[in-house]
């Protein structure tokens, strides 16, 4: 049985009124105690008041013969009030008004006792004590008000907030179904380029709306990336397929001699290299970040493989190696590779020129760095250089299929660094390869 949840507009109106609800019972609470405390204190001073103002005649009716406190108390203390006088905890003499329930031993102070309230103070007459007291009523009929006004008006006011917590939860809850409705919109009409309405700083659905807005963004790109991609991969892939089946074909149309067909074996092998090595770049460019082995890695080392490669490739080019022992951290294998692309970019578009290869650090960053002294590219193709697929008109006529920089700077990315590219017309070639050392963080 699928259990069905409460839309956030119910659980919004209901945790308003619950917070409003314990708010009221919290600040009723408070206000009862607070008046409790004012009344009783008011009580108090009434009682010493009135203590003041019958102590010299009970302490002259105590000097003069048996005392009286029903004659002695006077017009000046309110009927309520119970008058006592106690000497060495035994009491001398009360009003027929005294409350039961105070006792007699209280020494000189303020007391809540069995629901009475009681004053008492010296007398200078033998250590005499005089007590006044009485019920303690107002602050319990204080706190029967607020109960009863509670009991009144919560029936009423709790539906009241719930309706406007209701009411404003829709309100709130309103820029959110804008949201809903306009990220349903761009999911069905595919265009992720269109604009979040609401997106800004403002708020919090705002920025909510503003990220949205850059994650589709981000995902147009990715997408137009992934199409222009697979166009020219489809496209680079059909050109070798194409040419492997003429040959084939153009092979199999008739009887041929062992040396030709041996020849068209050859050309076979090519096409078949050139699709191998390009289906080799195309999974790594499609290699997963979590997928590298990272070890701390002596790029010297490393950059000498690379070095050894390409001059058994190039026997007769002038390829150099300098620096000192660097250490990183990476995969070894995706740097070789990196390394090795831009050995070879740099041996097929300067067939002339000599190529130097340096390692070093700088700051927090270690690099490898490939230069070549040839012809160099203009500004406008060393802008679009690293783009998969990409190569220059002049360069269309290679073996190459423009991935060797496009996996090179991929490898640097996976490793958090970068492959920067430096060139002029005749100013020659460099392709910088920077990663972060071994102690620095990934």
């Amino acid at each position: 049985m699928t259990r069905r949840h409460a839309t956030l507009r119910v659980r919004l109106a209901a945790l308003t009124a619950a917070v409003s609800l314990a708010a009221v019972l919290l600040v009723t609470l408070a206000l009862a105690a607070v008046v409790q405390r004012f009344v009783q204190d008011a009580q108090v001073a009434r009682l010493a008041s009135a203590a003041s103002t019958i102590r010299e005649r009970i302490e002259t009716a105590l000097a003069y013969g048996p005392l009286d406190l029903n004659a002695t108390r006077g017009n000046d203390i309110p009927a309520e009030f119970g008058v006592r006088v106690t000497l060495a905890g035994t009491s001398l003499a009360q009003t027929q008004a005294f409350p039961n329930g105070v006792p007699e031993d209280l020494t000189p102070g303020a007391y809540r006792v069995n629901g009475q309230l009681a004053y008492v103070r010296t007398l200078s007459s033998r250590g005499a004590l005089l007590v006044l007291a009485t019920e303690n009523r107002a602050a319990t009929d204080t706190r029967a008000a607020l109960t009863r006004a509670l009991a009144l008006t919560l029936p009423v006011a709790l539906p009241l907030v719930a309706l406007f917590a209701w009411l404003a939860a829709g309100r709130m809850l309103r820029p959110i179904k804008t949201l809903e409705q306009a990220a349903r919109d761009i999911g069905e009409s595919g265009d992720l380029t269109r604009p979040v309405p609401g997106a800004g700083p403002h708020d919090e659905l705002a920025r909510l709306a503003a990220t949205l807005q850059t994650t589709f963004a981000q995902l147009a790109a990715t997408r137009e990336r992934e199409v222009t991609f697979l166009r020219a991969a489809a496209h680079d892939l059909r050109t070798p397929l194409a040419a492997l089946r003429a040959r084939v074909t153009l092979a199999l149309a008739r009887d041929r001699d062992a040396q030709r067909y041996r020849a068209d074996l050859q050309e076979v092998g090519t096409d078949l290299a050139r699709l191998t090595r390009l289906a080799e770049h195309l999974l790594l460019l499609a290699r997963n970040p979590s997928t590298l082995t990272l070890a701390p890695l002596d790029l010297h080392d490393l950059a000498a493989d690379a070095v050894d490669t390409a001059r058994t490739h190039h026997p007769d080019r002038d390829i150099d190696l300098t620096g000192p022992g660097t250490r990183a951290r990476g995969d070894r294998i995706l740097l070789t590779q990196a390394v090795t692309n831009l050995l070879e970019n740099a041996a097929r578009h300067a067939p002339n020129a000599a190529i130097l290869v340096t390692v070093g650090a700088e700051g927090s960053r270690t690099f490898i760095r490939v230069h070549d002294d040839g012809p160099g590219v203009p500004p406008e193709v060393l802008a679009r250089l690293g783009e998969a697929f990409y190569r220059p008109d002049a360069a269309r006529a290679g073996e190459g299929h423009g991935l060797g920089l496009a996996i090179a700077r991929h490898v640097a990315q996976l490793h958090g660094g970068a492959l920067e590219l430096h060139s002029g017309v005749e100013q020659g070639f460099t392709a910088t390869l920077r990663l972060p050392d071994a102690g620095a963080p990934h």
